[in-house]
């Protein structure tokens, strides 16, 4: 099944989800995660200064990684395309005017939104207004 295109569709049934770990940044100058495998990273992004990884901070502590904020993960339930055209700017821009910065990941079929964990709350409550708007 493909997902949806249709900004307004997607905006209207976005279904924000909180995950419970508390996430941070960390890179590994070598590009190797090595035996941070273990931690099960939600993400990896490979870019010239190291290997990032987006791991909870549990194991970023237990290894000793340096990061420098926390982040809370919200994932967008909606099935989108990785085609769709506005979604991230709809979210991002709605995030913004309540001065929550907002790091999107893409998966196959869901948008993730990292936001500092000190404003979760603000941000879910308005995800939630956002998507009531187009419903």
């Amino acid at each position: 099944m493909s997902g949806e295109k249709s900004l307004e569709a997607l905006l209207a049934g976005l279904r924000p989800r909180l995950h419970d770990e508390t996430f941070v940044f960390c890179t590994l100058p070598g590009g190797q995660i090595g035996g941070l495998a273990r931690a099960t990273p939600f993400a990896t992004v490979m870019e010239a200064e190291g290997l990032t990884v987006v791991i909870p901070q549990g194991h970023a502590d237990q290894e000793g990684l340096e990061y420098q904020a926390t982040f809370r993960c919200i994932t967008l339930e909606v099935h989108s395309s990785l085609e769709a055209v506005g979604l991230t700017a709809a979210v991002s821009g709605a995030l913004a005017k309540a001065s929550i910065s907002a790091n999107m990941i893409a998966g196959t079929f869901h948008d993730h939104v990292f936001v500092p964990a000190r404003s979760v709350e603000e941000a879910m409550t308005t995800l939630i207004a956002l998507s009531k708007a187009y419903s």
